[in-house]
């Protein structure tokens, strides 16, 4: 079924005051026309400079979110950003007056309620999505965290948090449905932390809005008079506290037996919309925070970069193919009979690409080089290598239909088995260095799985019709 994007209908506003920073903070929802996606505005600064939610613009990760962009930045909008992609909206204007969203009670949900009472208009333009067709995956060892997106037909989420203290334990929680579940069952699902790790980022001057009131907190262990009094000053607390082993501090109520892990999807929810394109896809979640959240939209972004590569390029999908001939002729201005490259298999925007090039009897080359032992020159293996790290630099400028890649030098290069009629030769490159225009790469080429060649090659992207 086609889905259109759709706005808010009318402008709202909400004021709060920041977790970390202190300050208050007024965040107003403008609608926002078709294609702009979500952008954040700081009115307090000069100029107002837009901000836009997507993972290249990602900074400090290591309490929330944060976006940063020519010296302008918006602290902690994960749970704006689930408020936004949990209601299925796609673009919106999110203009703030400080630096830092408000806290609210610590959830999504006061969020969703003004985003509902504003309503929303169908923009009558077709949603994309991307569409996952292969497993991904993220995995951190050290912190025993997986992230696994699969096939599915819609957004679904299960996740798992695993911590080794009674007030939490183990616990599951499962979103099969965003329209249907989001806003009843997840959304005022609120942040959560550890009693000694918020002491701690007291002491580091954060958490400076931190309140009882605006975020669950686990006692993880026992405390001394002269600690709950430290406490009390630093949650700004009149009453006594009652610390026990386990349990939540002030005994809040919690509205979910599972209410950090219900949370914990909130966060994925958020910072999935950092993509900037919403996915068809099961995502399996095990003891992963946002750290590991925007690792999986990395990896992400990478591969709805490569399909839209492919959509740009590709004149036909076959399969265990990324660009076919048809595909690589539009983006190489090279042909016969200097066009080495017959196939791409597989890659990753910016990282690596695998290349293939059927060696035939019949190339103009072995009627010289050698007519009665013809071998492959090693110095056209290496220029196959070098096509095969031209499509590599795809994404990584702007209009690459008018743009050619030169390379300035070849170091360590080694020529390990030849190269003959009837070998598919294998080029495997990978992204070495990139930065204004000037790049370095590391290239191998195999036959049959064996190192036929090896080089590391310096280039320069330059105009098509400089001279």
């Amino acid at each position: 079924m086609l889905v259109n994007q759709r706005t808010i209908k009318t402008s709202g506003r909400i004021s709060g005051i920041g977790l970390h920073t202190g300050n208050k903070c007024r965040l107003t929802f403008e609608p926002a026309p078709v294609g702009y996606g979500f952008k954040f505005v700081r009115t307090d600064l000069e100029g107002s400079p837009e901000i836009p939610a997507l993972i290249g613009n990602v900074g400090d990760i290591a309490r929330g979110t944060t976006l940063l962009m020519n010296g302008a930045k918006v602290v902690t909008v994960e749970h704006v950003l689930s408020a936004l992609a949990g209601l299925q909206l796609d673009n919106v204007k999110v203009k703030l007056d400080a630096e830092e969203a408000p806290v609210m009670d610590g959830s999504a949900q006061p969020f969703v309620d003004l985003l509902q009472s504003l309503g929303f208009i169908d923009q009558g333009q077709p949603k994309q999505y991307f569409e996952i067709d292969r497993t991904i995956t993220y995995h951190d060892e050290e912190g025993g965290v997986d992230l696994v997106v699969v096939p599915s037909d819609r957004f679904r989420v299960t996740y798992m948090i695993d911590y080794k203290n009674p007030a939490l334990g183990t616990q599951y929680t499962s979103l099969y449905d965003i329209e249907e579940e989001f806003a009843r069952d997840f959304a005022s699902a609120r942040t959560f932390c550890f009693l000694s790790e918020l002491l701690m980022l007291h002491k580091a001057g954060l958490i400076k809005g931190g309140r009882v009131e605006n975020a669950l907190v686990i006692i993880d262990r026992e405390y001394s008079r002269l600690e709950i009094d430290e406490i009390k000053q630093t949650l700004r607390v009149k009453e006594d506290i009652k610390v026990s082993k386990s349990g939540i501090l002030g005994e809040k109520h919690v509205r979910y037996p599972n209410e950090p892990v219900r949370h914990k999807v909130v966060d994925l929810i958020g910072d999935l919309a950092l993509l900037g394109i919403p996915i068809k896809g099961h995502v399996l979640a095990a003891r992963a925070g946002h750290a590991a959240h925007v690792e999986l939209v990395k990896k992400l972004k990478k591969q709805v970069e490569k399909k839209q590569l492919q959509r740009k390029y590709q004149v036909s999908s076959a399969d265990k193919c990324v660009f076919d001939i048809n595909a690589i002729k539009k983006i190489l201005p090279h042909r016969y009979p200097f066009l080495l490259v017959d196939r791409i298999i597989e890659f990753v925007p910016g990282e690596w690409v695998t290349g293939i090039k059927n060696v035939s009897v019949n190339e103009p080359f072995f009627e010289g080089h050698f007519p009665e032992h013809p071998i492959m020159p090693g110095v056209l293996v290496i220029e196959a290598m070098g096509q095969t790290g031209g499509i590599l630099l795809l994404n990584t400028t702007a209009n690459p239909d008018e743009k050619l890649v030169f390379f300035t030098g070849m170091d360590n290069v080694k020529f390990r088995k030849p190269v003959m009629p009837g070998d598919q030769l294998q080029m495997r490159v990978e992204m070495v260095y990139n930065r204004r225009g000037i790049c370095k790469m590391k290239g191998r080429a195999f036959v049959d799985g064996q190192l036929a060649a090896e080089a590391d090659m310096q280039a320069v992207i330059v105009d098509r019709d400089s001279k």
